[in-house]
């Protein structure tokens, strides 16, 4: 006998939530349940502050309030089944639960890179549960050697986390030449691997690792540089690949990359089936190719559009793409990129003007707590539309990369930018007389 509800959410990360959120705010008449492997998960972005910035790692779990609030129900299984004619989830524990609409919010899985020696104890995957977090952490924090593989967003805040433990010494290998190469442009991936060396971080930029060494635990590794270094406890932080079985063994389409394939409203080849977050396929805001991006903010964001469209089209063409926002923070410095690097700009072909500015956060900068900031804006050289951006600087770096976020999506040009309004205060922001975002559209504009 199955269970039926309107509306099922596979998945308890953050797209499942807001999806499931979302739902219930356009359709308050639906019963609603989602369902999660995971009995306890955590909040993906917190992970690497669960070793030292947080008092217990407790602090960072993902619960059930904001469903419970919303008279949301939670199944605690696993879906290992769509019969998609007859509308039906079948899972784990052999239970059946029939649904008039789907989504799929499944997320990622942390990638194991095929290094002879991956599955030796002492080699920790970040996977999004908190009983295998919190014992991770307490092993981890064990030893006296870490290496943390990729240095990408994820092994970047890992290294910067783990450098606030005594006795620890911790080593971030990178095959790219630059850390944070796929978001940043050389000069922004100099600062962070600066503001990392001072913290006792040893960076190897431009090298692999080929071995794993040791029998049942690590020991060290093998470099492809030859160089062999001691090590105790390995953290894998290159990335993730899309949880998409499920779909695929349902014969919903990929797309081009590794994602489920959904159309703007995040509807699968199957109308009463949609996905959202690291499972669905994304496409880039401006070449509409494949983009690998995996984030919390761009997955809540195609949950919103999921939740809302499942039974009308709320908002006409809505998921234009995606433009790949980040931000990161290293011990009080943020950096910050959205859309297309002045690097990846040139390899897809675009002519493009970029329009730099340093200046500080606050006015005058002798005022308490100012920090500098450093900006770059990429635009087309013809048009004059914005590409992308990257800043650096204090806390309020953080907020100023959503602004050229929205530029971006909003494709602006450097004149509008030149003629921003903003609101400024001494201690909130730069002066207007010299604000970074119009002082780089002004040097872009020069360029044209």
């Amino acid at each position: 006998m199955e269970e039926i509800v309107d509306i099922l959410v596979i998945g308890g990360g953050p797209a499942g939530i807001v999806s499931a959120v979302t739902a219930r705010k356009y359709y308050p008449a639906k019963k609603i349940s989602l369902m999660k492997d995971v009995e306890k998960g955590a909040i993906p972005c917190g992970i690497p502050y669960m070793f030292a910035s947080l008092k217990s790692p407790d602090e960072n779990k993902l619960g059930n309030t904001p469903l419970e609030k919303n008279n949301i129900g939670v199944i605690v299984d696993e879906a290992i089944k769509i019969e998609r004619k007859e509308k039906v989830i079948v899972t784990k524990a052999s239970k059946r639960y029939g649904y008039e609409k789907l989504i799929l919010a499944t997320g990622s899985s942390p990638i194991a890179p095929p290094i002879p020696g991956i599955s030796k104890k002492g080699v920790y995957p970040i996977y999004k549960d908190m009983s295998y977090l919190k014992n991770s952490i307490e092993e981890i924090k064990k030893t006296k050697d870490v290496l943390i593989i990729g240095g990408g967003f994820i092994g970047v805040e890992f290294a910067d986390e783990l450098s606030k433990i005594d006795n620890l010494s911790v080593s971030l290998v990178e095959i790219l030449p630059n850390l944070l190469a796929n978001s940043f442009d050389i000069e922004f991936s100099a600062i962070a691997e600066e503001m990392l060396k001072s913290k006792g971080v040893t960076i190897l930029a431009g090298i692999g690792v080929e071995e794993i060494m040791g029998s049942e635990k690590i020991e060290g590794v093998r470099l492809s540089d030859g160089r062999e270094i001691p090590v105790d406890s390995i953290i894998l932080g290159v990335g993730g690949i899309p949880n998409t079985k499920l779909a695929t063994d349902a014969g919903l389409d990929l797309g081009k990359g590794k994602g489920i394939w959904v159309d703007e409203y995040m509807r699968t080849v199957e109308p009463d089936i949609f996905a959202a977050g690291d499972c669905a396929g994304k496409r880039d805001f401006y070449t509409r190719k494949d983009a690998p991006v995996m984030l919390a903010s761009t997955a809540t964001a195609e949950a919103r559009i999921a939740g809302a469209n499942l039974y009308r089209l709320k908002v006409v063409r809505e998921n234009k793409g995606t433009i790949a926002i980040y931000s990161t923070y290293i011990d009080g410095m943020v950096l910050g990129s959205a859309g297309l690097t002045e690097n990846s700009a040139r390899n897809e072909g675009f002519e493009i003007v970029a329009g730099t500015a340093d200046g500080a956060d606050k006015h005058p900068a002798t005022l308490p707590g100012a920090s500098k900031i450093k900006i770059k804006l990429i635009f087309s050289k013809y048009s004059g539309i914005i590409l992308g951006g990257q800043v650096a600087g204090g806390i309020s770096c953080g907020e100023i990369i959503n602004l050229i976020g929205v530029a971006i999506q909003k494709r602006m040009s450097f004149a509008e930018l030149e003629t921003l309004q903003m609101a400024t205060h001494p201690y909130l922001t730069s002066a207007p007389t010299v604000y970074p975002i119009v002082l780089a559209a002004q040097d872009a504009s020069r360029k044209m």
